[in-house]
């Protein structure tokens, strides 16, 4: 029930972008930052003078939203987190320094230890960094401040441990910011990413990209995708020490929300791979049902659900979790609900009838 920071966008009608986006906002909006890629969550984010990102009624605070390059926005965000992490550490040395110097009073001298002690905390930073804000004010104002207070009345924007997220679609995080979303999470730093999956380059027309699985009919593939869709959460497992989570909201809404909280808190790399139906998929149920188109692609086997967290492995559990309960049986009956797969059966149909033989003895 936590007031959504994302309204009025400019997505299609029935989008699986934005109730991903709208989420985030719901956990961690007042503290938020987003590094967005370029893509269709750039366009209905911010496609004129206006972003659809908005404030909390109580406290007047919102997501903070940029925007770059398809090839360049994980290091975009990655550049973000660090000056962000450089920028909080020379806040938190002010503070060493103001206590040291014992100015301000008691009262000030203790909200000055509390925050130290807290700074990490994403639930105390805020209230605490409030109630410290609360008693610099009036020297503030009055420009009484000592110069040791002055500082960290300069840098109090910092005081709230911030949530900072990279979001974007396939395109950016498959094909051409996989470079930069692979450096980024190799060097192991505290980053968070978020990946609205529609297989496909929705944004600019409905070309195929590595997140387009096999059979599937897209442009670029129009007598059907001949690969398999690339295994990005795979491919990220191999790294040590980073979260991954795979979900589908309309499948499962508690699992979801629990992998995005759980990526957020965990000390290193995380990402978190969503299933987004989308107009291109050309479901033939319309996106009204979007809810239902993720669940049953989940419950066919189509997209499966699971958390690989390695902070597991010190407890001596296992670090892969799968949330998906057993396989239905009914992924032809998925398929030839969307277009995009049963056009191949039209088209090239001696093709479409060698994969879902294919897909029968899998």
């Amino acid at each position: 029930f936590n007031q959504p920071l994302l309204e009025f966008s400019g997505a299609c009608e029935g989008c699986g972008e934005t109730p991903y986006a709208k989420l985030l906002t719901q956990l961690f909006g007042k503290r938020l930052i987003v590094a967005n890629a370029t893509g269709c969550s750039s366009i209905w984010g911010a496609s004129a003078g206006w972003v659809p990102y908005t404030v909390d009624k109580k406290t007047g605070r919102g997501p903070a939203w940029g925007n770059s390059l398809f090839e360049d926005n994980a290091e975009y965000g990655l550049g973000m987190v660090l000056s962000m992490t450089q920028r909080r550490k020379g806040l938190a040395k002010c503070v060493e320094d103001a206590i040291k110097a014992r100015v301000g009073g008691a009262a000030v001298q203790g909200a000055l230890a509390q925050w130290l002690e807290k700074k990490d905390d994403k639930e105390m930073s805020q209230p605490l960094g409030e109630e410290l804000q609360a008693l610099l004010k009036p020297g503030a104002d009055a420009k009484t401040l000592p110069k040791e207070l002055k500082e960290v009345w300069r840098l109090r924007d910092l005081l709230a441990r911030p949530s900072m997220w990279m979001m974007g679609g396939d395109g950016w995080s498959n094909d051409i910011g996989f470079g930069g979303i692979d450096h980024a999470v190799a060097l192991g730093e505290n980053i968070n990413i978020l990946i609205m999956d529609t297989e496909v380059y929705s944004n600019t027309g409905g070309q195929s990209s590595k997140a387009t699985p096999l059979g599937s009919v897209a442009k670029f593939a129009q007598k059907g995708k001949r690969t398999q869709k690339k295994d990005l959460g795979g491919l990220l497992m191999t790294y040590q020490g980073v979260y991954v989570a795979s979900c589908a909201m309309g499948a499962n809404y508690q699992q979801c929300v629990r992998a995005i909280q759980e990526a957020e808190n965990h000390d290193g790399p995380s990402v978190v791979i969503c299933y987004a139906p989308c107009i291109e998929h050309r479901t033939k149920t319309g996106l009204s049902n979007m809810g239902n188109d993720m669940k049953a692609a989940v419950e066919c086997g189509y997209w499966p659900l699971y958390r690989y967290d390695p902070n597991r492995k010190k407890s001596g559990e296992p670090p892969f979790q799968l949330d998906s309960k057993t396989a239905n049986g009914k992924v032809e009956e998925f398929l030839r609900n969307q277009n995009r797969y049963s056009q191949l059966e039209r088209s090239c149909p001696e093709d479409a009838k060698t994969l879902v033989r294919d897909l029968r003895s899998h």
